[in-house]
């Protein structure tokens, strides 16, 4: 039987989203990957259970998590039933609709249909009554703005989600559909953007209309689906994402991307991190985001990724050294 660590608090930073009432971890765990139905359960859980013990109270999940979809949902509905029922009230539990899920025309982008019966499968898969934060997942350029954020709207109004969310809007979009979940009264609570080194476009225009508007920010993919980890330091290993060619492709970790991923490890390792707490770490560094979603295939990068709060703080040299790094110059 599981018992959760009782000093789980003591260590672990929490961040206010925005200017709600709401306190993220600042380090989440996402199961996108490692939580599906080909996946070992015992790994899972133990993940599940380790991140707990660390503070981390955000699980982030979407309706097509698995592989197949939706299976992390349903692995982490057992892994809730069997651990963590009861400290459901300690957890903010997430997920997601906007990509592909079924056959058809109503599994998919951004309808009214497929929002909401998607959230009743997550419902179902997790064996949940509602979840925390309801995100639409990518913004539908074939639906209105008003169709999609009103079944956010009406999944808060129904008691299916506490919250809402949004994912993957650009500046534009975003300024836009805050003001109409604001008119709706359903305030939006957070975005969740893709931010890490070497993805920086949040930067440009997003973390200002949020840090405007009083809306936190998740980021997901910090370590940039692993690049910006020791795993890629002599190339591409024969297990890792990149040589699936999936999501990660081979053709964008040429030399000029290893080289810099090497450079990066040789700052981390003078600030005495591993190269990946040091991308949490400065993802972090803006006070405009709020939580660093992670990703994790075992336990001990679960606790690497956590190691990131110990070292926050970077000097003005070590953030000129960085963009250098990004930018190609040889000097750097």
């Amino acid at each position: 039987m599981y018992i959760a660590d009782d000093k789980r608090y003591d260590s672990m930073q929490y961040r206010r989203s925005g200017r709600s009432g709401i306190q993220l971890p600042a380090v989440a765990l996402g199961l996108w990957q490692n939580f599906g139905g080909v996946n070992q359960f015992e790994n899972s859980r133990a993940m599940l259970r380790r991140a707990f013990d660390l503070g981390i109270t955000h699980f982030d999940l979407a309706n097509n998590y698995g592989p197949p979809y939706g299976s992390a949902e349903e692995t982490f509905g057992q892994i809730l039933k069997k651990d963590f029922l009861p400290h459901r009230d300690e957890l903010l539990i997430s997920t997601k609709a906007g990509w592909d899920m079924w056959p058809g025309p109503y599994g998919n982008m951004g309808s009214r249909k497929y929002l909401l019966a998607s959230l009743d499968q997550s419902l179902k898969c997790m064996g949940l009554k509602y979840v925390d934060i309801f995100y639409h997942h990518r913004p539908d350029p074939a639906t209105p703005m008003e169709e999609s954020l009103g079944a956010l709207d009406t999944a808060v109004r129904s008691g299916r989600a506490l919250y809402v969310g949004i994912s993957a809007y650009n500046a534009e979009q975003t300024a836009a559909a805050l003001k109409i979940l604001r008119d709706l009264g359903t305030p939006c609570l957070i975005h969740q953007p893709k931010y890490s080194m070497f993805v920086r476009d949040p930067e440009r225009g997003l973390l200002d209309v949020l840090e405007k508007e009083g809306v936190g920010a998740i980021v997901f993919s910090p370590l940039a689906q692993g690049l910006l980890s020791d795993r890629y330091l002599q190339g591409i290993p024969s297990d890792s994402r990149a040589a699936r060619d999936f999501f990660l492709k081979k053709k964008d970790i040429g030399e000029e991307k290893l080289a810099k991923i090497r450079a990066l490890h040789a700052i981390a390792l003078q600030r005495g991190q591993t190269l990946a707490a040091m991308a949490v770490a400065w993802v972090l560094r803006d006070p405009r985001v709020t939580s660093a979603l992670v990703g994790a295939s075992k336990v001990s990068q679960v606790e690497d990724n956590v190691a990131a709060l110990k070292n926050l703080k970077f000097s003005p040299e070590e953030l000129r050294k960085i963009d250098g790094i990004l930018a190609g110059e040889p000097s750097a």
